[in-house]
């Protein structure tokens, strides 16, 4: 919960913003401001205190205690100008947070922690669980010391300032393992998954016990648990349950007939008879691949009422597949912004990552190609998340839509993690400056037949004239291809009045964009090229004010024809 704090009417309105904007995550706290914070301070995981500076540092400063549990706090000036991380800037997310008030007020995020001001990534800022010499080993990266990175499960991470050998070291490792003092930082990557079966009525002590020491003999960290799995028919096993909360980890479940297919070192009766598998616990862990690293073992009670299994699972790459959007750096989503800085690899087209270089960590590599080349990039990038890297491979506008997530997925098999990372496409970037042609059924065409036949795409033209579906163009036209536009406008023309009205957009959001409403019969095509798009109305759509305009029903009020 964030608690929301402020003094006077101008600070209030901007709070009742956020409170607005996130009823579900914020709680506002009136009353006077002293016992306003101090009780936001106990009460909440993070603050935001619409108040001078000077004032937050008095009044927190004697509740601060420990840097790894007091709640993040950001400052805004009652002006609403700025979003400073005042406390907790990694711990308590409030870097994090100074970004998001900054995003929803208008407001410039100020954030002064070291590795965020010249670009390394925080040590406990990765997603993983961090233990030992976060400050020393960070200050070391910092100054440009040689810190050695052993990266024992191969976990993808974004790219660090490191080199083979130092006297600061950075472990990645499942292993239970100490960290050098004063030298050294481990992360722990969720690498470990914990089969479970359990009797009907286990006590959720029996069943952490059992993890626990299963995993201690091992020498495994607990943090390192991914997720706890067992099947179907335990879901709702309030132990099983329980044990995953405690843990604070998921708890995934597999049908009978899934765990019954999976070959297991110990199978068993007494679970097929039960719920239909001949294993339980091995099968659960080892349903997804990877090494078992513990035998199936039974509770130390008597009788046993829990069985549990481990297994690691190797590493996979990650692939984050990122539409940066039409061009416009404030159409860049903050969820794009974010897998840029987190992968240690970009694949794209040069002119793209032209675009978002500035936005890069220090270290990433790039593997940049021009034109024409959208498969080569696509193998490229999963070749290198089947590597084990994190890897973003950027396209423009969506990346699903007309861009690189097609090629990628078709290339990628289920041995990486995949994200897609949505963006806004030139169709709607160019709707929302014609006005709103998109208001009722719409669809998007590519004009070229580079890959597509044109009789496939002819059909799907006449089709959506047909259909009396408004019509968003990709690719209309180029120096070698002249002719289609033409056709497909006549194509149109065949089911719709020649004043329909036609909006033209080059570079949409771009410094450099245009636009401009026209008619079905006026449009000369050979005003437009590759860098356009257009959008032709249906016969309800409309220029109203000289703004393109598809009403939601077919229906018009009455005297609006």
């Amino acid at each position: 919960m964030i608690g929301l704090i402020s003094a006077t009417a101008a600070g209030a309105a901007a709070r009742d913003r956020l409170a607005a904007a996130w009823p579900d995550r914020t709680r506002v706290y009136d009353g006077p401001v002293g016992d306003a914070v101090r009780r936001a301070f106990a009460e909440c995981e993070q603050l935001v205190c619409f108040l001078a500076t000077g004032a937050v540092v008095r009044l927190i400063a004697p509740l601060l205690g420990d840097k790894a549990s007091d709640p993040g706090v950001v400052c805004v000036d009652e002006g609403g100008r700025f979003a400073v991380s005042l406390v907790g800037g990694h711990g308590g997310g409030a870097n994090e947070l100074a970004r998001e008030v900054g995003e929803l007020l208008g407001a410039e995020p100020v954030v002064t922690t070291a590795t965020d001001a010249v670009g390394v990534p925080g040590l406990d800022t990765l997603g993983l669980p961090v233990e030992g010499a976060v400050a020393a080993v960070s200050r070391a990266l910092l100054d440009g010391e040689p810190v050695a990175l052993h990266n024992e499960s191969g976990w993808p991470l974004p790219p660090l300032p490191v080199a083979g050998e130092g006297a600061y070291g950075i472990r990645v490792t499942d292993r239970l393992v100490e960290p050098v003092p004063e030298r050294e930082v481990v992360l722990r990557p969720p690498t470990l998954v914990v089969g479970v079966g359990a009797s009907k009525g286990a006590p959720v002590e029996e069943v952490l016990e059992l993890i626990e020491g299963s995993l201690r003999e091992a020498k495994l960290s607990s943090k390192s648990i991914a997720h706890l799995a067992t099947v179907d028919a335990k879901a709702q096993e309030p132990g099983i349950v329980a044990a995953a909360e405690r843990l604070g980890v998921p708890l995934v479940t597999h049908s009978a007939e899934e765990l019954a297919a999976v070959e297991v070192p110990n199978p068993s009766d007494a679970p097929l008879a039960a719920v239909g598998t001949p294993s339980v616990a091995e099968a659960a862990a080892l349903i997804g691949g990877g090494e078992l690293l513990v035998a199936k073992r039974k509770s130390a009670a008597r009788p046993a009422m829990a069985t549990c299994a481990v297994v690691r699972r190797p590493a996979r790459g990650r692939l984050a597949v990122v539409g940066l959007g039409p061009g416009a750096r404030d159409l860049l989503t903050p969820r794009a912004k974010a897998e840029l800085r987190r992968a240690s690899v970009l694949v794209g087209l040069d002119q793209y990552v032209d675009q978002i270089r500035d936005l890069l960590r220090p270290g990433t590599r790039i593997l940049e190609s021009g034109l024409g080349a959208e498969e080569e990039r696509a193998r490229t990038a999963v070749a290198e998340a089947r590597k084990g890297q994190a890897v973003a491979l950027i396209g423009s506008g969506d990346a699903g839509v007309y861009a690189m997530a097609s090629p990628a997925l078709a290339e990628a098999s289920d041995d990486i993690d995949v994200i897609g990372v949505p963006g806004v496409t030139a169709a709607l970037a160019a709707a929302a400056i014609l006005g709103a042609p998109l208001g009722h059924d719409h669809v998007s065409i590519s004009l070229s037949d580079l890959h597509t036949p044109w009789e496939v795409i002819e059909r799907r033209v006449r089709a959506a004239a047909e259909a009396d579906i408004v019509v968003t163009f990709y690719n209309p036209r180029s120096r070698g291809r002249d002719w289609q536009l033409p056709k497909a406008l006549a194509i149109l023309a065949e089911h719709r009045e020649p004043a329909t009205p036609v909006g033209v957009v080059r570079n949409a959001s771009r410094p450099d964009g245009s636009a401009r409403l026209t008619t079905l019969a006026a449009l000369d095509p050979a005003t437009v090229d590759m860098m356009t798009v257009v959008t032709v109305g249906n016969t309800a759509t409309r220029d109203i004010a000289g703004r393109m305009v598809t009403p939601r029903g077919y229906r018009w009020q009455e005297g609006t024809k």
